[in-house]
């Protein structure tokens, strides 16, 4: 009965570490993503930006074959800095000028070929969809 239990458990750990990785790699993330949602679940009240407010804006994420990335919102730099893979999420070390710099991460709950959905935490935190450009 014991070593059933045991064999159980294994069958699911080896399923969810399956399940857990691989896909997050910096060539799965190269390229432009276009933002085409984005909800700031911790706002009081919850907010989201609105689709006309993204379409005129035109806020993107790229991430580049150095591991650097750029947040575009309405044409300007929004953040920018360097990135590297963590577990499941992206660490981004965010350059705030003149040799100042903050780290947190994005967690990464969905990535294919056309989609990634991230997220940060905390007071400003906010969960975007993106699609590639």
């Amino acid at each position: 009965m014991a070593k059933n239990i045991i064999l159980l458990i294994n069958i699911a750990l080896l399923f969810l570490l399956a399940g857990c990785s691989g896909n997050l790699k910096p060539e799965n993330l190269r390229g432009k993503w276009k933002y085409v949602k984005v909800f700031n679940p911790e706002a009081n009240p919850p907010d989201s930006v609105s689709t006309m407010e993204l379409e005129e804006l035109k806020p993107y994420i790229e991430f580049t074959s150095d591991d650097r990335l750029q947040i575009i919102w309405g044409g300007k730099t929004l953040s920018k800095g360097t990135y590297h893979i963590e577990a499941d999420n992206i660490r981004f070390k965010e350059d705030l000028g003149e040799g100042q710099t903050r780290e947190f991460p994005f967690y990464v709950s969905k990535l294919t070929d056309k989609e990634i959905v991230f997220e940060t935490v905390g007071a400003d935190g906010s969960k975007v969809t993106a699609i590639r450009e």
